[in-house]
């Protein structure tokens, strides 16, 4: 039994729902101009000339409602304010001005004036949010727009018929139950603890206003085909049918091929040649230029030419390869939260801090850890040749202590036994309520859907630690059907069901070693590549740069050079263990997270341990 018991004691959360988290700042945050908040165009994929950012300070109002989970859909706004909130900022960001949390017996209202100048009605006018968490009703001049349910991934309003010129003014009503309800939420928990963090709600990305002919292009997707050197562009049109033109430029400014073809309401497919195209990679992260246009509506977007997947090396090994190549990843758990704006990053150039960090740290990829960022995050990982694993967010019940922890941590062999293909298994993993695994299939499918064109991504992550697990292959397959392009884990962690690309474990208390795919049968060739998907999470508090006293992680180090040395002979195994079949690791992780202070860097960003 290779089970390290004392480790597993030691690691054993406490109780730290009590402790108040220091008020920690980033540079960004002390920096921070209410006039210029994210103001950097936030869908690089399709960028406009003709837009508005509608970050900056907006009124605020918390409003009592026994019924808020019925009533936010239909409720009126309050005859008086509370004040202001700096938006996107979450209320409960320190940086929104507000410090309040939302509470699920609540209704969080929003309210600002923005100016049009002369309205053309050849013209349509979007309101676009980049994510609010959870349910909102929209308003624009007192007429209802639009509703959205979900917390994670953008959307927009047709407010043509709403707007007018001069002063206009939009009014938003929030309502997020949090961890009192079963829908998508990530680690986010109104009594944070160990590894769960404080809750947010409301807008939490950036607001943002555009212009666009009435005929135009509703989204563009791109999907480059290094093997056969071609593009295929998706174009879905709004509008008058016209033409469709597509430009796809050389990272030199060359016109390397054009394509147009008439095209009228619903989705448009062309395609483009691109002989013998330059390759992405993290050492060479060439972008390809593209222009789009469809009557009067032009957009830019850009693409890369790589390939990723699991396929066999000379020894017969399964490996991530990278355009047909092995490549051994080297990854870093990255949860997304700021001390003084939590799961919204402070500014534009604490998402590159974050990604140069790892960089320089010798990390090629990065696993977005239960949360869906902001799209200029992959953007950056993109431009920059930073890999990403990328996580679908997890929801339903709270996981049972059992199920998701003790069992997994005690017993190996559960970790490819127990089942999530019945109703009694979803129960047991937090997935028996219908509604959330509605939900979650649904925004799953989206976030592949949208994310899918950035080259960075090399993996999707399906389910985490049994965390709403349900039927893990079947959902690996649903959203394989949208993205083929890129291998999957099915479960990373435990309760493996043999689907997916990889054999993805998480080895906090065990001996570092390569296991057995429990899933091949002898006389199967092994197809799955094997990852350790989390270990490590090596404790260094740097004083007066972490959010609490207490501290959350595995072996707990007093002094900086003893714990350099025991991370440096630790990923030192983990490269050795390339030899024996590892495809990759990710070690947990990049920054301290509240009660967490297993990062490289401090929560604050301002000290890097290494």
């Amino acid at each position: 039994m290779d089970l390290d018991i004392k480790r597993v004691l030691a690691a054993r959360p406490g109780e730290a729902e009590d402790v108040t988290l220091a008020p920690l700042t980033t540079v960004w945050g002390d920096a921070l101009d209410t006039d210029h908040v994210l103001d950097s165009y936030p869908r690089p994929h399709m960028r406009r000339k003709d837009w508005t950012c509608l970050n900056g300070i907006w009124e605020y109002a918390i409003v009592e409602s026994s019924e808020a989970s019925n009533v936010w859909r239909v409720a009126r706004p309050p005859k008086v304010w509370d004040g202001n909130i700096c938006v996107p900022f979450s209320p409960e960001a320190a940086l929104s001005g507000v410090g309040r949390q939302l509470l699920p017996h609540q209704l969080l209202w929003y309210r600002r004036t923005f100016a049009l100048d002369a309205v053309d009605e050849s013209q349509a006018v979007l309101l676009n949010f980049e994510a609010v968490d959870y349910a909102c009703a929209c308003y624009v001049n007192g007429e209802r727009v639009g509703e959205h349910v979900g917390g994670y991934l953008p959307f927009s309003f047709d407010v043509s018929g709403a707007v007018r010129e001069g002063q206009n003014t939009v009014e938003l009503c929030v309502f997020d139950p949090s961890d009192t309800g079963t829908q998508l939420r990530g680690k986010q928990r109104l009594h944070r603890a160990n590894m769960w963090y404080t809750a947010q709600s409301g807008i939490w990305q950036t607001v943002w206003l555009e212009r666009v002919p009435q005929g135009h292009l509703a989204d563009v997707r791109l999907r480059p085909d290094a093997d056969k050197g071609v593009l295929v562009v998706e174009a879905e049109v709004s509008g008058l049918g016209d033409v469709l033109a597509v430009d796809l430029f050389a990272p030199s400014g060359e016109l390397v091929a054009s394509a147009d073809c008439a095209a009228t309401e619903g989705t448009t497919t062309l395609q483009l040649r691109a002989e013998k195209p330059l390759l992405w990679s993290p050492e060479n992260p060439v972008l390809y230029s593209v222009r789009v246009a469809y009557g009067l509506d032009e957009v830019a977007s850009y693409c890369a030419f790589r390939t990723v997947g699991v396929e066999l090396d000379d020894s017969g090994v399964p490996r991530f390869c990278l355009n047909h190549k092995p490549f051994f990843l080297r990854g870093l758990l990255d949860q997304g939260y700021w001390p003084d704006s939590l799961m919204t990053a402070p500014a534009d150039d604490a998402l590159v801090f974050d990604i140069a960090a790892a960089r320089a740290a010798g990390f090629n990829m990065l696993r977005k850890h239960i949360k869906i960022e902001s799209r200029r995050w992959y953007w950056h990982c993109d431009r920059l040749g930073m890999l990403v694993c990328q996580d679908m967010v997890s929801g339903g019940d709270a996981p049972g202590e059992w199920v998701s922890v003790n069992i997994p941590t005690l017993v190996r062999r559960s970790w490819t036994t127990l089942r999530d293909t019945k109703p009694r298994h979803w129960e047991r993993m937090g997935a028996g309520d219908e509604a959330y695994r509605t939900e979650w299939i649904q925004t799953a499918r989206e976030a592949v859907r949208m994310l899918s064109g950035h080259p960075c991504i090399c993996q999707w992550v399906v389910f985490n630690e049994s965390w709403g697990q349900f039927s893990s292959a079947e959902m690996c397959e649903a959203l394989r059907a949208v993205d083929d392009s890129r291998p999957y884990v099915a479960t990373s962690g435990w309760y493996d069901q043999g689907a997916g690309d990889f054999f993805a474990v998480h080895n906090y208390f065990r001996g570092m070693r390569v296991y057995k795919d429990a899933h091949t049968l002898p006389w199967q060739s092994r197809s799955r590549a094997f990852v350790i998907d989390e270990f490590g999470g090596l404790v260094f508090s740097v004083e007066g740069h972490s959010a609490v006293p207490t501290s959350y992680g595995y072996d707990d180090y007093d002094d900086q050079d003893a714990w350099k040395a025991s991370l440096s002979e630790l990923l030192a195994t983990m490269d050795a263990l390339e030899a024996d079949g590892l495809s990759g690791y990710v070690y947990t992780q990049l920054s301290d997270v509240e009660e967490e202070t297993n990062g490289l860097l401090t929560y604050d960003r301002r000290v890097n341990k290494l």
